[in-house]
C-alpha cells in the first residue's frame, strides 16, 4: 500500500513516527459515467467561469471561502492557509483515553491504517497498540490531514492501529422529531423482539457481498456479447402484517425451524447477506428431496390401491353369484310348480269321480 500522509503520534513525551495508509476501498462500488444517450459518447465536465463564460485551465483554479448566507466569495491562496496556526499539521496529539462505548458511531468517518515509520517506531508503537488493546481503549485526539482538521480515534485492530477519522459535535445532526411519540410497547412483545434478535444466527463477514454489483456486471457482460439480458425475477407478493405478536411469533418459529434443519442436514447454502441461518431454505426443498417425497408417496399408495382394487373385484364377484345363485333358485321353483300343478288336477278329478259312483 502507498502511504498518503506522513506524521507522528504524540503520547505525552512519548513521540512515534508513523505512515497512514487507507483502510478502506471503495473503487469496488458500481460507478457509472455520464453519456451523451444520442451517440453514446462520454459527457466531460469543463470548468467554466461563471462571468466570461469561458474554460478555466487547472494551474489558474484557486480557493476561495464563502461565509455561509452570503453571496461574497473570499479568496485564500495556499500560502496564506500554510501560515495559519495548526499544531495538528504534522502530529496527532491523544488528549484522552475512554471506553469505545463512548463514541457514537454516527461520528465515524473513513478509516486509516497507521504504521510505523522506520526502526526507531517500531517499539513505541508496538507500545501503544499493546496498551490500547490490554486496557481496553481507544484514544481520542486531533490531526489534521488534507488541509483540514478533525477529531480522530486511534485503536488497536489485527496487530495494528487503525486511525477512525471524526465528525466534530457539531457535525451531528439531533434526532428530534424522526421517531414515533408515545409508543405502548408490550412485554410479551418486547420478549419475542428479543428472541428473535436470538434466533437470527450469527454474521460472517465472509457472507458479505454487493450483489447490485454483480448483477451490474452481469448486466454488462451480457450486452458485451450481444445476448439479451434476462430480467430477475419479480419477487412474490409478500402478505400485509396487522398482528405485530402473530408476526413475531411466526418469525422466531421461522427461524428456529431453518437453524434446527440446517444442523441437522448439512447442504450447500446461498450467502444470504452474510446471515447463518436457514429461515429461507426452510420454505424450499431441493429436487432430490423433491423427489424422494414423490417415491415414497407413491410407495406408499400403491399398495394400498392394489389392496383396494382386489376387495372391490372380490366384492363385485361374490355379489354376482349371489344373484344368479338367487335366480336359479326362482326358475327352479318356478318350473316345480308348473310340473306339479297337472298331476294335482288329475289327483283332483279322480278323488271327484270316485266320489259320484259312491253315491249312486
Amino acid at each position: 500500500m502507498r502511504s498518503i500522509w506522513n506524521g507522528s503520534i504524540s503520547f505525552g513525551l512519548v513521540t512515534i513516527p508513523v505512515k497512514t495508509y487507507s483502510a478502506t476501498d471503495r473503487t469496488s462500488s458500481v460507478s457509472f459515467v455520464r453519456i451523451h444517450e444520442k451517440d453514446g459518447a462520454q459527457i466531460q465536465y469543463r470548468k467554466i467561469c461563471e462571468l466570461d463564460g469561458e474554460e478555466v485551465p487547472n494551474e489558474e483554479v484557486g480557493k476561495g471561502y464563502q461565509p455561509p448566507g452570503d453571496d461574497i466569495i473570499v479568496p485564500i491562496s495556499d500560502d496564506e492557509l500554510s501560515r495559519l496556526p495548526m499544531p495538528t499539521s504534522k502530529t496527532l496529539t491523544i488528549l484522552s483515553f475512554v471506553d469505545p462505548g463512548e463514541i457514537d458511531p454516527l461520528q465515524l468517518d473513513k478509516a486509516y491504517y497507521l504504521g510505523p515509520n522506520g526502526a526507531a517506531a517500531a517499539k513505541p508503537y508496538a507500545l501503544l497498540r499493546e496498551a490500547l488493546e490490554h486496557h481496553r481503549k481507544v484514544a481520542i485526539g486531533k490531526v489534521a490531514m488534507r488541509g483540514r482538521e478533525s477529531l480522530a480515534m486511534l485503536r488497536a485492530y489485527e496487530g495494528a492501529i487503525v486511525m477512525h477519522a471524526l465528525l466534530w459535535p457539531d457535525q451531528i445532526r439531533p434526532a428530534a422529531g424522526v421517531g414515533p411519540e408515545a409508543v405502548q410497547i408490550r412485554e410479551n412483545e418486547l420478549s419475542l423482539a428479543e428472541t428473535l434478535m436470538d434466533s437470527l444466527g450469527e454474521l460472517d463477514p465472509t457472507e458479505l457481498h454487493d450483489e447490485y454489483r454483480e448483477a451490474v456486471e452481469e448486466l454488462v457482460a451480457a450486452k458485451l456479447e450481444g445476448e439479451e439480458p434476462v430480467a430477475p425475477a419479480a419477487p412474490g407478493p409478500s402478505a400485509r402484517v396487522i398482528d405485530l405478536t402473530a408476526a413475531l411469533e411466526k418469525s422466531v418459529r421461522a427461524a428456529r425451524e431453518g437453524r434446527t434443519e440446517a444442523e441437522a442436514e448439512p447442504a450447500s447454502v446461498t450467502p444470504l447477506r452474510g446471515r447463518k441461518t436457514a429461515g429461507k431454505s426452510a420454505a424450499k426443498k431441493t429436487p432430490a428431496k423433491q423427489a424422494a417425497a414423490k417415491k415414497s408417496a407413491a410407495a406408499k399408495s400403491g399398495p394400498e390401491k392394489s389392496t383396494a382394487k382386489s376387495a372391490a373385484k372380490k366384492s363385485t364377484a361374490s355379489k354376482t353369484a349371489a344373484a344368479k345363485s338367487t335366480t336359479a333358485k326362482s326358475t327352479a321353483g318356478k318350473d316345480a310348480a308348473k310340473k306339479s300343478a297337472p298331476r294335482k288336477a288329475a289327483q283332483k278329478s279322480t278323488a271327484k269321480r270316485g266320489a259320484a259312483k259312491k253315491s249312486g
